[in-house]
């Protein structure tokens, strides 16, 4: 799978639980916050599942 495929589903999560958290009326702040975290999680476990193993 690619990079791409990865970081448009985890936007796509994190659109959806953004809105769930400003539906719910969580603090902006707060739902920035894990916007933030969910990003650094997206990022990281993409570029870990789509790596290119070293040629020996």
């Amino acid at each position: 799978m690619s990079f791409a495929l990865y970081i448009v589903g985890y936007v796509i999560l994190i659109v959806g639980l953004a809105l769930g958290a400003y539906y719910m009326h969580v603090p902006a702040h707060w739902v920035g916050v894990g916007v933030l975290v969910l990003i650094g999680i997206g990022v990281a476990s993409g570029v870990a599942k789509t790596r290119q193993k070293d040629p020996s």
